[in-house]
């Protein structure tokens, strides 16, 4: 019968060098030795112990050297990231508001009358006031003239029509005066006209 040497003995033979080497400190030597089986089953599990872990920044760390920052500039305040801009009561500049303008209001006095040389012809003038906020552009002007006899008999009124001066402008005052005439024969002799009323048609 023959006797054959495991392998597990010559293991135990070649221990004992590796013992002497490892000097006083035996506990290294275990923990050398047992960092080396390690390091084998790591690499014999396919170096899974050995993949780096992907570094993700925190809020307070920057970026590593060569990483692409996020498009739109989200990281911070590059290129490409808009604020908002907050709604504005003011007007832009060069804009102002103003309120619609108030219509025109005109209002008129009571006639001046003046004599001429012809008895039944009158200068009469009236003044005229727009208080509001639009001017007057156009209306008429219709005269009452009365004809008086001898004795201040008033035998009735002739209507006539001239036309307004016009443009009155808003806020402001305007006098005019007309010449109004009645036939001639409405005034025999002795007899005169007086313009005594007024009424405005104005737009």
């Amino acid at each position: 019968m023959t006797l054959v040497p495991l392998d597990g003995g010559r293991g135990g033979e070649g221990g004992g060098p590796a013992s002497a080497t490892a000097g006083p400190g035996t506990d290294g030597g275990r923990a050398r030795t047992s960092g080396a089986a390690a390091g084998g089953a790591n690499r014999s599990t396919g170096g899974a112990t050995d993949i780096p872990r992907a570094h993700t920044p925190g809020p307070d760390t920057a970026p590593p050297a060569g990483t692409a920052h996020p498009p739109g500039g989200q990281d911070g305040d590059g290129p490409g990231r808009t604020e908002p801009t907050p709604a504005s009561s003011t007007p832009a500049p060069g804009r102002t508001t103003t309120a619609p303008a108030s219509p025109a209001a005109l209002s008129w006095g009571a006639p001046a009358t003046e004599g001429t040389d012809r008895r039944w012809c009158q200068k009469v003038t009236v003044g005229f006031r727009n208080s509001g906020g639009t001017e007057v552009r156009s209306g008429s002007v219709t005269f009452g003239t009365h004809i008086i006899g001898g004795l201040g008999i008033d035998w009735g009124m002739v209507a006539s029509n001239e036309d307004l001066p016009v443009p009155i402008g808003a806020r402001t005052r305007a006098d005019h005066t007309w010449t109004v005439c009645v036939d001639a024969w409405r005034v025999p002799l002795g007899m005169h006209i007086e313009t005594r009323d007024v009424s405005v048609r104005w737009e």
